[in-house]
C-alpha cells in the first residue's frame, strides 16, 4: 500500500499527541510539557516528554524522538503504513481505497509538479539576475533586502513576456497535460499565457524546502497587486504558511503571525526568523492547526491600519479555539514591520515583542475606543461589551475570575460588577441549557417559537386594525421579520393591498394561504381591544422586534465603534415608549 503526503499530513494533523501517548503512558503536565516513565527503557525518574505544542515527544534517556506515528512505530512495532493505518481510524480519517498503483499514480503526479516548480523558481531567479529583471531588482533594492535574504528566500522575477515561462517548460520537454496541472500557465483557444508576469516572484515552500506554490507581486500599477498560484495538487492556500519551513527552526517559544511576504523577509532579515504570514487569505482554522505543531504561542504583528486591526481581531478567536495563546505586538505609529525597522531598527522590535499584549486585553482596549466613557450610559455599554466578551472566550471560573481581575486592574473598573454582569448575561441566555446538542436544538426551536409567535401576533393585528400599517412603518421594516411569509404579508399591506386581495395572492399556494387565514383569523381578532390596548401592544412588538436584531448585531461586532453605536440603539430601544407625530 502506498500513501500520498496530503492524506499523511492530515492525519499527523488530527492526531493529539498528548491523547495518543497518554493512552499508553502516564504523562503529568510540567510546564508547556508533559512528562512519564520512558516506555522504550527502563527509568525511575521520568525523562520522556512529550510537546502539545511542537506535536513530538523525545526522551531525555535514551534519545527516542519522533511524532505520532513514530511513537506507534516504535510501540507497537507497526510498518509504517500499519501506524498510518491505526492512527486514520483513530482519528476518523478515510484513508484512499487500497489500489497501489492509483495512488502511485497520484504521487508521481505530485512528483512531476514539485519538478516543474522548482525549474520555475530557478528560471525566476536566473530572470532576476539578468537585464530583463532590472525592474525586479530595483524594486527588491528600495525595499532594502539584502542580496543574503533575496538569496535565502529564493526571490525572482518574471519578466513582462506573457509566455516566457511556458516557452522555458516546453524546452525542458513538459507536456501541456502536466503545465495545465501546475497553475502556473492559462491555457485559452488563442494560446498559453504564463499566470505570472511583471512580478517580482515570491516561492512558497512547504516545510520540507519544496517549492508548492508562488506569491508575485506586480511592478508598476497593475491589478492584482499581488497574486498567488490557484488551488493545485501541491498547493492549498489555506492550509499553508509562507516562511514556516525556516520560521520552525526557531528556537524561541513562539512564532510570529504577519501579513504579507515583504514583512516576514524584513523581519527575518533583521534576525526575527520566528516570522510567518497567511497567504493572501484570512487566516484560517488550518493554518492555526498547523502552527499549534510548532507552538503553543502566536504573536499576532498586523498592520496598524484599520484592515490590519479587523484582520487581528479575526485571527484571536481562530487561535483560541486551538488553545493556542495570542498575543498582539504593537507597530505604533508605524504602519507595518517593514516601515517599523527601518525607523527604528531591530532592538526596537524586540522590546515591542517581548512587550506584546495579551490578545484578550488588547480586544478590550479595542472596545473601548468605541465608547464615551464619561457618559455613564456608554461606561455601562462598555461594561456590557467586555462581559459578553468575557462569557464568550472563558468557560472556566478560575480563569474567568483572574480575566475579570486582570481586565478590572487595567481598565480601572469593578472586577465584581464585571463578574455580576458576566453572571447575569449567563442567567438570562441559559447558556448551560445550550451547551449539549440537544439544548441547542430545543433552544433553536423555542427562539423560532417565539419569533413566529411574536411575528404572528404583530401580523394578525395589524390584518384585523390596517389604520395602524402607516405609524408602525416608521419603525418596522420588512426586513425586520425573519419569517417569510410575515415579509411579504407586511409589505403587501404597506403596498395598500386588502386583505382579500393579500390572500387571493397566495392563490395556488395552499400552505401560505391557510397560514394567511389564520393570521387574519387569530386570537386578537377576538379579543375587543381599546385603542390604547392596541397601541400598547404593537408597542411592545416593535420594541422586541428591533431589540432581538439589535442583540445579534452586537453578538457579530467586530469593532468597538460599531459596538457603542448598537448599545446606544439598544438603550433607545429599550426606552421606547411611544409613536411619534
Amino acid at each position: 500500500m502506498y500513501y500520498g503526503e496530503e492524506i499523511v499530513e492530515e492525519i499527523r494533523q488530527r492526531t493529539d499527541i498528548v491523547d495518543l501517548i497518554g493512552q499508553y503512558v502516564h504523562l503529568k503536565k510540567k510546564g508547556s510539557s508533559y512528562f512519564g516513565l520512558c516506555p522504550f527503557h527502563g527509568e525511575k525518574t521520568p525523562s520522556f516528554s512529550v510537546s502539545p505544542g511542537k506535536q513530538i515527544f523525545y526522551c531525555f534517556g535514551c534519545g527516542k524522538a519522533g511524532d505520532s506515528i513514530r511513537f506507534m512505530m516504535e510501540y507497537e512495532n507497526l510498518s509504517f503504513v500499519e501506524a498510518i493505518e491505526q492512527l486514520a481510524e483513530r482519528a476518523n480519517v478515510t484513508l484512499p481505497e487500497k489500489s497501489s498503483g492509483v495512488n502511485k499514480g497520484e504521487e508521481d503526479l505530485r512528483y512531476k509538479l514539485l519538478e516543474i516548480n522548482k525549474n520555475a523558481a530557478l528560471f525566476f531567479v536566473k530572470q532576476l539576475r539578468s537585464p530583463k529583471g532590472k525592474l525586479g531588482l530595483q524594486y527588491l533594492a528600495k525595499r532594502a533586502l539584502s542580496g543574503e535574504s533575496i538569496t535565502h528566500f529564493g526571490l525572482g522575477y518574471a519578466v513582462q513576456e506573457k509566455d516566457a515561462l511556458y516557452q522555458h517548460c516546453k524546452a525542458l520537454g513538459y507536456e501541456d497535460a502536466i503545465l495545465q496541472e501546475s497553475g502556473l500557465f492559462t491555457f485559452k483557444e488563442n494560446g498559453v499565457r504564463d499566470k505570472f508576469f511583471n512580478r517580482v516572484i515570491f516561492p512558497i515552500m512547504d516545510l520540507h524546502h519544496r517549492v508548492i506554490g508562488f506569491g508575485g507581486r506586480v511592478m508598476g500599477d497593475g491589478e492584482p497587486k499581488y497574486l498567488n498560484s490557484p488551488e493545485t495538487k501541491l498547493f492549498d492556500k489555506s492550509r499553508n504558511l509562507f516562511a514556516l519551513n525556516f520560521a520552525r527552526r526557531s528556537r524561541e517559544s513562539y512564532l510570529i503571525l504577519c501579513e504579507g511576504y515583504m514583512d516576514v523577509i524584513s523581519m527575518h532579515q533583521a534576525g526575527c526568523i520566528e516570522a510567518v504570514a497567511a497567504l493572501g487569505t484570512a487566516f484560517t482554522e488550518q493554518q492555526a492547526a498547523l502552527l499549534k505543531r510548532f507552538t503553543s504561542t502566536v504573536l499576532l504583528c498586523f498592520d496598524s491600519d484599520n484592515a490590519g486591526r479587523k484582520a487581528c481581531k479575526r485571527a484571536i478567536p481562530i487561535l483560541r479555539e486551538k488553545e493556542i495563546q495570542a498575543k498582539v505586538i504593537s507597530l505604533k505609529p508605524y504602519k507595518d514591520p517593514d516601515e517599523f525597522l527601518k525607523a527604528e531598527g531591530k532592538d526596537a522590535l524586540m522590546e515591542r515583542i517581548h512587550n506584546a499584549k495579551n490578545a484578550f486585553l488588547w480586544e478590550v482596549e479595542e472596545l473601548k475606543s468605541g465608547f464615551n466613557l464619561q457618559d455613564p450610559g456608554e461606561m455601562q455599554g462598555y461594561m456590557e461589551a467586555i462581559a459578553s466578551l468575557l462569557r464568550d472566550c472563558f468557560s472556566d471560573p478560575v480563569e474567568l475570575e483572574n480575566y475579570c481581575k486582570a481586565v478590572a486592574r487595567e481598565q480601572l473598573l469593578s472586577a465584581e460588577n464585571l463578574l455580576y454582569l458576566v453572571q447575569k448575561g449567563e442567567e438570562k441566555s441559559q447558556l448551560s441549557f445550550a451547551l449539549s446538542k440537544q439544548g441547542r436544538r430545543e433552544e433553536n426551536k423555542r427562539e423560532k417559537a417565539l419569533t413566529d409567535n411574536l411575528e404572528e401576533q404583530f401580523l394578525s393585528l395589524l390584518l384585523q386594525k390596517e389604520e395602524w400599517i402607516a405609524p408602525v412603518s416608521q419603525y418596522i421594516k420588512a426586513e425586520d421579520l425573519r419569517e417569510e411569509l410575515c415579509r411579504q404579508v407586511f409589505l403587501s399591506l404597506q403596498e395598500g393591498k386588502s386583505v382579500q386581495e393579500i390572500m387571493d395572492g397566495f392563490l395556488g399556494e395552499e400552505e401560505k394561504y391557510q397560514k394567511c387565514m389564520a393570521l387574519y383569523h387569530g386570537d386578537l381578532y377576538h379579543l375587543d381591544l381599546e385603542r390604547q390596548e392596541e397601541e400598547r401592544m404593537l408597542l411592545d412588538f416593535i420594541r422586541q422586534m428591533k431589540l432581538r436584531g439589535i442583540e445579534k448585531a452586537i453578538s457579530e461586532a467586530m469593532d468597538g465603534e460599531e459596538l457603542s453605536r448598537l448599545f446606544r440603539e439598544k438603550d433607545k430601544w429599550e426606552h421606547f415608549s411611544g409613536f411619534s407625530g
